[in-house]
């Protein structure tokens, strides 16, 4: 069942930008839905509007069934974390976090037990008599998240709010959001342009590009079937190698991938989607190095290792093949010397899209 229905919603600035166009997202009761996308394809303009912090130029946004129109900002039983705090400079931490439940004259116990619950949780509760200007950035961002649990409406709206803590509290913060959904789960609005939060936190994510919405699925889906190069791009570290060529049809013989001067066969039980101009996509953990000595097939080719990234877990190999420069992931016991090496594609695994519009196959 949807709480939040966007119908045909867009949004023109007054100079002429256009930030959404023709947006139609259904989200689902005490669903945490990510949505990511590159700096500016408008995914807090989105939040702002179904916050009432600005308006739509058309489309509908509908809460339970009913036309957001008709609700007061204050009445939508919402909060939102912004990405610059947006904290009350004047008063403490503790007063930060408790100004929603004193806005709604709650019982004093009541507040003081709810800030101090989760002032513990983020380990702020040492930070609880000092000002904002007294706490560092990451601190600050914390406090922002936690007024928001503090107060813990139906709806949460979350504008990138890990993005000014380190790393490893970051990473600490998204286990923590992930539990506290697990225990609470209220329909979180989850903004964020960094892949691994969205992959890590979204039941479903919602992929945005120029104010339209590119996909949307489960991480798994958005993953192993993006709909588009844009998709297949933006998730995966490193990116998804790609390959601008097209397929030769053999006739009596099995057809073959070119690109630039490189031809490989492609294996018998692979059945292209079509032959002709067309782009191959080969995720760096698809592509399997070939150790010395091991007899060479049709579909491997040969190219030059140029040095080796180190990643404790697994390696990255960087690798040109004298038309273009792709990546392959590996485990670390793999032990390839700089120079020319054999490299094997995972054909299963290939994706195919239009040459010219970039949708898959």
């Amino acid at each position: 069942m949807s709480l939040i229905s966007f119908q045909k919603l867009c949004k023109t600035f007054d100079d002429g930008t256009p930030a959404l166009e023709g947006i139609d997202l259904e989200v689902d009761q005490g669903e945490l839905l990510a949505i990511v996308g590159p700096s500016g394809c408008g995914k807090t303009t989105l939040l702002r509007i179904l916050a009432g912090l600005d308006n739509p130029t058309s489309g509908n946004i509908t809460i339970s069934g009913k036309n957001l129109d008709s609700i007061e900002p204050k009445n939508r039983d919402l909060s939102m974390v912004f990405q610059n705090y947006a904290l009350f400079p004047h008063l403490s931490v503790f007063e930060n976090m408790a100004f929603g439940l004193q806005a709604q004259k709650r019982p004093k116990h009541e507040i003081q037990s709810a800030v101090e619950q989760v002032a513990k949780r983020l380990d702020l509760l040492e930070l609880i008599g000092r000002k904002p200007a007294q706490i560092s950035g990451g601190q600050r961002q914390r406090v922002a998240l936690g007024r928001l649990l503090v107060r813990n409406p139906s709806i949460r709206l979350l504008d990138e709010p890990l993005s000014n803590l380190d790393a490893h509290l970051r990473s600490s913060m998204r286990r923590e959001l992930a539990l506290l959904h697990q225990e609470n789960p209220c329909t979180t609005l989850f903004v964020t342009h960094d892949q691994v939060e969205a992959m890590t936190l979204g039941q479903r994510i919602c992929v945005m590009k120029n104010g339209q919405i590119s996909q949307v699925g489960t991480p798994t889906e958005i993953y192993d079937s993006p709909d588009n190069q844009f998709v297949a791009q933006f998730f995966g570290s490193p990116p998804i190698n790609l390959f601008r060529g097209e397929i030769v049809d053999g006739s009596h013989s099995t057809p073959s991938f070119r690109w630039n001067d490189q031809s490989i066969s492609l294996p018998p039980n692979l059945s292209p989607p079509l032959t002709g101009k067309i782009c191959l996509g080969l995720r760096p953990e698809h592509l399997i190095p070939i150790p010395t000595g091991q007899t060479k097939k049709q579909q491997d080719w040969s190219v030059q290792l140029e040095r080796i990234e180190n990643l404790g877990d697994a390696q990255i190999f960087h690798l040109s093949d004298h038309s273009s420069c792709l990546n392959l992931r590996t485990n670390r016991e793999q032990n390839f010397p700089p120079g020319q090496i054999t490299i094997r594609p995972s054909w299963e695994k290939a994706l195919w899209f239009d040459h010219d519009s970039g949708n898959r196959l």
